[in-house]
């Protein structure tokens, strides 16, 4: 089948109610947010200019309505999004604290997105993508789990690099077990996989980061595997190579939400001009610095979806981190 798209994502799509002050009669306000990581990292493809489609599931609610809008009007194709007639969108809300990390409260027992099975996903989006990409949320409930091993089978047999971030919310889970023994399964079908430092410790049980590397290359068969580092930066450990670049320190961070997804979106895009058989290190380099400074300015916004960055605001912000390598 001819690969008219760049990327084809499955998982969550969903409005994050961010905290937006108080009412004259001093109660909180929260700003409804389309958001959901798989979805994030497409918003910054299509920044990017590729072309790109999502698999998942909301409620046939207004905040399905709005999110199927908002995402269609970033140019993602949306042919692949089912409406559920009974369980509505998911909902979180987020609380952010002064320095832009979050706490997540979810309204999601059920929520759509984990009610998509495995025969609602549009597997011919999958077959005309060059990159399959998923994290864990489409994994915490058994219906969902399945599809999303339906749509990795499927990624597999027509030959799409297949990309995973972890995402971890271990408040949507069962039990830490469970989320650990199904992050170790999405980790060993992929080819590429951007995961934070925390959550290295976590999936490998190991603590230092580079046993806990060493965990996941031992137990995958990883092209390229990125690990953030907040504002400190990233690092890319390819073949025998470890490449690291700095970040940039913001001195006023606003939300943190998809600073992981628009880093992920940034390397899927170099990954789609380069491949990942023949990197050289100065390409890795450029990469990193690419996503670092895309990264750094999401958390400078509200929301993360519609938040994303243009290019040319990237390739200034790269000017940044040379300063502190």
């Amino acid at each position: 089948m001819k690969k008219d798209l760049d990327v084809a994502a499955l998982g969550e799509v969903l409005i994050d109610f961010t905290t937006a002050g108080t009412s004259g009669q001093n109660h909180m306000l929260f700003e409804a947010n389309p958001g959901g990581a798989p979805c994030n990292v497409l918003a910054m493809l299509r920044k990017l200019d590729k072309h790109v489609a999502f698999i998942g599931k909301v409620g046939k609610d207004m905040f399905g309505d709005f999110l199927e809008n908002t995402i269609r009007s970033k140019g993602i194709l949306t042919d692949g999004l089912v409406k559920d007639n009974c369980i509505p969108t998911t909902l979180a809300f987020v609380h952010t604290a002064a320095d832009g990390e979050r706490e997540f409260s979810f309204y999601r027992n059920p929520g759509a997105d984990m009610m998509l099975g495995k025969e609602e996903v549009d597997g011919e989006l999958i077959k005309r993508s060059r990159i399959f990409h998923y994290g864990s949320l489409s994994m915490t409930h058994d219906k969902n789990y399945e599809a999303t091993q339906y749509a990795i089978q499927v990624a597999k047999d027509n030959g799409c690099l297949i990309s995973f971030d972890p995402n971890l919310r271990l408040s949507l889970w069962k039990t830490p077990e469970e989320a650990r023994r199904r992050i170790l399964y999405g980790m060993k079908q992929c080819d590429i996989m951007k995961i934070s430092e925390e959550e290295v410790a976590f999936v490998s049980e190991q603590e230092s980061l580079e046993k806990g590397v060493s965990f996941i290359r031992d137990n995958s068969d990883i092209k390229i595997l990125f690990v953030t580092l907040g504002n400190k930066g990233s690092i890319a450990y390819y073949k025998d190579e470890k490449i690291y670049c700095g970040g940039i320190h913001q001195e006023h961070v606003v939300d943190t939400t998809g600073a992981g997804d628009t880093f992920c979106g940034a390397v899927l895009n170099r990954i789609l001009e380069l491949g990942t058989d023949a990197l050289a290190e100065e390409d890795i380099r450029e990469m990193l610095l690419f996503a670092n400074a895309a990264a750094s300015i999401v958390v400078t916004r509200k929301g993360a979806l519609c938040s994303m960055p243009e290019p040319e605001e990237i390739r200034a912000a790269t000017s940044l981190i040379d300063k502190v390598l």
